[in-house]
């Protein structure tokens, strides 16, 4: 199956040549993905990979990257983070129809991670959650958006100092 994801990267000092890192990458097989360059400092991975799942092509485009640019660190992986009008977009529904669901079922539509003018939430759960509703949603989609949700928990648990997980667990079980 061919899984479409994108992998954000920061950049050590030393490897912000643009044109050579472009050319390591594509001899290094990560030749079914965009590479974006636009922002200085960072490198940009639009991925539509083969492969018998998810996990398998994220971690195997992760390991292409780490093998070429080591010192490059994962900002985010997509899809995770998203807005309702980019879910609408998805399903091929208005916005508005999105927040009337939204509204309707306060009780069971997932809670947002981010509230503030324009809420944000882990596509996974709302995809899930309209799977539940009957709506035709894509398996593959499903599973890419919960393993890039897996990936971006754990590169935040890395910035906890050690021992403070289990203590966290506790409070917010």
């Amino acid at each position: 199956m061919e899984y479409e994801f994108t992998l954000r990267y920061q950049l050590d000092a030393a490897d912000c040549n643009p044109d050579d890192l472009v050319e390591r990458l594509g001899t290094a097989g990560c030749d079914d993905a965009l590479i974006g360059i636009g922002q200085p400092g960072q490198l940009g991975f639009k991925f539509s990979r083969d492969a018998e799942s998810a996990k398998q092509a994220l971690t195997s485009a992760l390991e292409d990257i780490r093998g070429v640019v080591p010192t490059a660190k994962l900002v985010e992986a997509g899809p995770d983070f998203v807005g309702l009008t980019d879910v609408a977009e998805l399903m091929g529904m208005s916005r508005q129809n999105l927040r009337k669901l939204m509204v309707a079922n306060p009780s069971s539509f997932p809670v947002p991670v981010h509230e503030g003018s324009s809420g944000v939430w882990h596509l996974a759960d709302l995809l899930v959650w309209l799977q539940q509703k009957d709506y035709a949603v894509d398996t593959g989609v499903v599973e890419v958006s919960q393993t890039t949700r897996q990936l971006n928990v754990l590169r935040e648990l890395q910035h906890l100092p050690a021992g403070i997980e289990k203590e966290m667990r506790k409070l917010v079980a």
